[in-house]
């Protein structure tokens, strides 16, 4: 197998050899569940990075890593005789021919609307077959680890599929005003519940880009790649300059920024 051409069997054999308990690596035999699962979100996280910066090069070497997380996963079920990476693999199989019978089947679902609408009524009917016999709540199998945001619009998306969600993205707008002033409110009194206001303005805003059918954790990654890429530029006249940060008043670094402003849109304009 060693010097067997790449393949997915092939990458099943190092996993096992690596938690081989006599002669594999000390690190990969004390592993656990858990204790990998930081190592996968930093995969995943690589993954999505490398696809960012439209980097294919890394992209190819980080889906290597993240499968090698999944393989990883497979290889403690089967030691365990809980799964292992063909029963993962018949899983996601059928759960796939299942969400998609206007491809496999003879269902005529034909627009984007139909086709999604489907997909959640699949995993709506999964749910509710995984909680009934422990009436669960429709939230209750939200990853807590996922990241708030992205956390806070599958939240909003549940609760939505029962009805229970804004009918107009105006009206979510109207909400997000409405915390703004409760966040005015607080900081005009005690302050005492200003971060469970700033908390309820976090989510209001997450409605709205929900609404607005964007991702929110996808938004805020673009203004913080937008906000580095500025203040950078900012940095850099502050040098050219040849004076500290402490050495410019906010006027000057002010002007600064709306510089890399105008610079981007030229930019843009190319």
């Amino acid at each position: 197998m060693l010097n067997e051409k790449p393949s997915i069997e092939k990458l099943r054999w190092i996993m096992a050899e690596l938690r081989d308990p006599d002669t594999g690596c000390p690190w990969d035999i004390k592993q656990t569940y858990a204790s990998v699962v930081p190592h996968t979100i930093e995969e995943a996280y690589e993954v999505a990075d490398a696809i960012a910066q439209h980097d294919y090069t890394e992209l190819e070497k980080e889906l290597g890593d993240l499968l090698f997380q999944v393989v990883f996963y497979a290889q403690l079920g089967e030691e365990e005789k809980r799964f292992d990476f063909d029963s993962v693999l018949a899983a996601v199989c059928e759960k796939l021919i299942r969400r998609h019978p206007h491809v496999f089947s003879d269902s005529d679902l034909t627009s984007d609307d139909e086709i999604k609408r489907n997909w959640e009524q699949e995993k709506a009917k999964e749910r509710a077959e995984k909680n009934k016999s422990n009436n669960l709540s429709i939230l209750a199998d939200i990853p807590n680890a996922l990241p708030a945001l992205s956390q806070a619009a599958k939240i909003q998306k549940r609760c939505s599929h029962v009805g229970f969600d804004w009918s107009d993205i105006n009206q979510v707008i109207e909400k997000v005003e409405e915390e703004i002033q409760e966040v005015k409110d607080e900081l005009a009194v005690n302050k005492a519940g200003l971060a469970e206001e700033l908390g309820d303005l976090l989510f209001a805003v997450v409605n709205v880009c929900r609404h607005a059918k964007q991702d929110p954790e996808a938004l805020l990654r673009q203004a913080n790649a937008k906000f580095t890429r500025r203040f950078q530029h900012v940095e850099k006249q502050v040098s050219d300059a040849n004076k500290s940060f402490s050495e410019h008043d906010l006027a000057m670094l002010e002007q600064y920024w709306q510089h890399a402003k105008a610079q981007e849109k030229v930019q843009n304009k190319e």
